[in-house]
């Protein structure tokens, strides 16, 4: 099912619509080299195919898994014959790029340049991660969608009633929204989606389960039904790569709801990497980040909130300890925020790195012997619980070098209203607290 021409490609129109960049340059046979980044089933490799076929160009595939420098150099060879024998450009596919490391990357620079190659390469992950700058600098990045299920229907229906390429099973019939189903299981993934088909086909040729026998089987109705569907659909996952990109924008989306006290979108994004297979531990570290980060003292409850649920998931397991995990999500997202801390502790890390290792205050420093007493230490301390309010007013605790400063600003929300009462109380009874 391979589309042989742009008409039959499927989806990608932000790419391939009519008067879109790229989709002029195939149609002119324009070549240049480029890098193909999108999720799995998405067309990458036919694109690849289709612009090489439409610039009338010999197609040379290799996959990153199993290939190597050797290849890559026999590949430069036949592009260097063919344009020798016949005039021909040659385009040099490489899937799964981000796999090649540096060194094999830098390999293809030379043949970009010189026009021996034009290159095209395919990946799953960020190419800003995951390909060399000196090959991304000499090729276009173009972003391929996950397919939406209006696409992967059209798509389906296609395969089953299609005698040259697909099933051919039109005869049998198949309910609309069995298709439907598997349009949605497949989750923006062509392939997937083909590949559920087939073993749904598999099934309905089979016939009943239970059938007595052979004739029993042949009399009966077939056709692929929302049961055959829901069978082969079982047990799907969403998207959901761990470790790459799909992770980590999941769990800054995750992050970001609860940051912006929207406890709704911050079940659905944890539900959704529950949903792709994330350990539920992560999520509940990366939660515990966000007590302390995001919340900090405008609630403090919120971390011992985020220690419990972790040791709640601990004790119990999956998928009770989920419940406990979710509850805690729901409560920082509720949670008054404040950063105020996280903020105060990046501006003290900027002035120490700053003014480097300025020494104690000789009155701050303890003298546990003769000699130390001798030359000063603790000198002039005052002991704060000794002053009215336990508060030393006037008393500068900075080092004598450091400009005064005031890291730490309460925010009018939560706790934090009273924790900055207070300080303002027992600031205003004396001067030299800090600006």
């Amino acid at each position: 099912m391979r589309p042989r021409t742009l008409a039959e490609f499927v989806g990608q129109r932000h790419l391939l619509a009519p008067g879109k960049p790229l989709r002029e340059a195939i149609e002119r046979g324009q070549l240049h080299s480029m890098v193909l980044w999108g999720p799995p089933g998405t067309g990458k490799t036919t694109l690849a195919r289709l612009i090489a076929q439409r610039a009338d160009a010999d197609f040379i595939a290799l996959s990153a898994v199993a290939a190597g420098v050797k290849d890559i150099r026999a590949a430069v060879d036949h592009a260097r014959a063919a344009h020798s024998s016949s005039g021909r450009s040659t385009v040099l596919f490489l899937d799964e790029v981000h796999r090649f490391n540096k060194a094999q990357q830098d390999t293809f620079l030379p043949f970009l340049e010189d026009g021996t190659l034009t290159f095209i390469g395919a990946t799953t992950e960020n190419p800003s991660f995951e390909v060399v700058s000196a090959l991304l600098s000499r090729a276009r990045v173009y972003v391929l969608k996950a397919l939406d299920a209006s696409d992967l229907l059209s798509l389906l229906e296609l395969a089953w009633r299609d005698e040259e390429r697909g099933l051919g099973l039109a005869h049998l019939g198949a309910q609309p929204e069995a298709l439907e189903l598997i349009a949605h299981a497949a989750d923006g993934d062509a392939r997937r989606a083909l590949n559920m088909l087939e073993l749904a086909a598999g099934l309905v040729e089979a016939g009943p389960a239970g059938a007595p026998g052979k004739a029993a089987r042949d009399e009966a109705p077939r056709a692929l039904t929302l049961a055959i569907a829901q069978e082969v659909a079982a047990g799907g996952r969403r998207r959901f790569d761990k470790g790459g990109d799909q992770f980590y924008d999941q769990i800054s989306a995750l992050h970001k709801a609860v940051r912006g006290t929207d406890p709704d979108a911050a079940l659905y994004w944890m539900a959704r990497m529950l949903d792709g297979g994330c350990d539920p531990l992560y999520i509940a570290r990366r939660a515990v980040r966000m007590a302390v980060e995001d919340i900090g003292l405008a609630d403090p409850r919120a971390l011992a909130l985020a220690l419990d649920a972790w040791d709640a998931y601990d004790r119990l397991g999956s998928p009770e300890g989920e419940l406990a995990i979710a509850e805690l999500i729901v409560y920082l997202a509720c949670a008054p925020k404040s950063n105020a801390v996280y903020v105060a502790l990046g501006e003290a890390t900027a002035d120490v790195e700053q003014y480097g290792t300025l020494d104690v205050p000789l009155r701050f420093r303890n003298a546990p012997t003769r000699l130390m007493k001798d030359l000063g230490y603790g000198q002039g301390y005052r002991y704060a619980h000794d002053e009215p309010d336990a508060f030393a007013a006037g008393e500068r605790y900075l080092p004598d070098e450091l400009p005064d400063r005031r890291y730490y600003r309460p925010v009018p929300r939560g706790l934090e209203i009273r924790i900055g009462e207070a300080l303002a109380r027992l600031r205003a009874k004396g001067p030299g607290s800090g600006k």
